[in-house]
């Protein structure tokens, strides 16, 4: 399709190197799910959502969490007009289309807890009132990984909201120069185009959501995260909202490829990125990480693939 083709270009122009990230991003975008970057400074991360958000001529919001973030910052509070002489509601920074949720981590886990109603319903609600949030809506977090000090750990119950966890890493040597180049001739952020906006991101939305995956995938899927829920290795498998984001990223993922249904590789290619974060290990030492990912890969070398008639 062109128009994902431009959107990609667009972004990749920028981004050097990542064109993978970049259609993880994309497909996350179109299937109305949130995406988590955790990588090392330095990387990328911030510039991936910026790139997004100036590619998609929607309202971004950045939140630049600290360990002085108040849940009122986010969703916004009620403030007494004196005029009136009602409390009105003055919008938060989550009321927006592309939120950028900067560092995440770093703030306290009761502003991490504002963050829970949007994601998952696409509101908030202050002082007994519901506010609806914009449509499209995605929230873009980053946290680094490695420098713990300041930082709280992401509760299960947030993590379980992003659809995808995502690695940048870092680039190669040919790579680098690049993105030197582009930062010595200019070619960043702020020059970007803007490609695409709400209207018709909404209806590549429509578009994705129309794409069609069998029973028989859906079945394959459900079994893969029942089989996360059994492993000797895993203390707390996957949930039905897991499987519910797996089979939407498929069908956003067949989309951005061209096709209007699914095939196994759309579930497979996407397994990782969906099912690692949301696992909870019995092991409490070395590289959860890598423990989760051979999990994932055990699990998929167990299950049968099926087959078409």
């Amino acid at each position: 399709m062109v128009i994902i083709d431009k959107i990609l270009e667009n972004v990749n122009r920028v981004v050097v190197g990542k064109e993978d990230v970049s259609k993880l991003i994309l497909t996350a975008m179109l299937a109305e799910g949130h995406v988590l970057i955790e990588d090392v400074p330095g990387v990328g991360k911030t510039t991936f959502a910026n790139a997004f958000a100036k590619t998609f001529d929607c309202k971004f919001s950045r939140i630049q969490f600290t360990p002085d973030t108040m849940p009122g910052d986010v969703t916004g509070s009620s403030v007494y007009n004196f005029e009136t002489h009602e409390f009105e509601y003055v919008p938060g920074a989550i009321m927006g289309n592309i939120i950028l949720a900067d560092e995440i981590n770093r703030t306290s886990p009761k502003t991490q807890a504002s963050m829970l109603e949007a994601m998952e319903e696409r509101q908030v609600t202050v002082d007994g009132k519901k506010h609806l949030l914009p449509e499209p809506f995605i929230v873009i977090a980053t946290q680094n990984p490695i420098a713990q000090r300041g930082t709280y750990y992401l509760p299960e119950s947030q993590l379980d909201r992003f659809m995808f966890r995502l690695s940048i890493g870092y680039p190669e040597v040919n790579q680098s120069i690049a993105i030197v180049r582009n930062h010595l001739e200019g070619r960043t952020v702020k020059t970007m185009e803007n490609l695409i906006d709400c209207a018709q991101w909404s209806e590549l939305i429509h578009q994705a959501d129309k794409v069609f995956i069998n029973d028989e995938l859906i079945g394959y899927a459900a079994m893969c995260i029942e089989e996360t829920r059994k492993h000797d290795k895993v203390m707390l498998g996957a949930s039905p909202r897991a499987l519910i984001s797996w089979v939407r990223a498929a069908k956003s993922y067949a989309f951005i490829e061209g096709r209007d249904y699914c095939i196994p590789d759309d579930l497979k290619n996407l397994a990782g990125k969906v099912l690692c974060h949301r696992l909870i290990l019995k092991q409490t030492t070395g590289n959860q990480a890598e423990v989760a990912e051979r999990v994932v890969a055990e699990i998929l070398g167990k299950v049968k693939v099926p087959v078409g008639k």
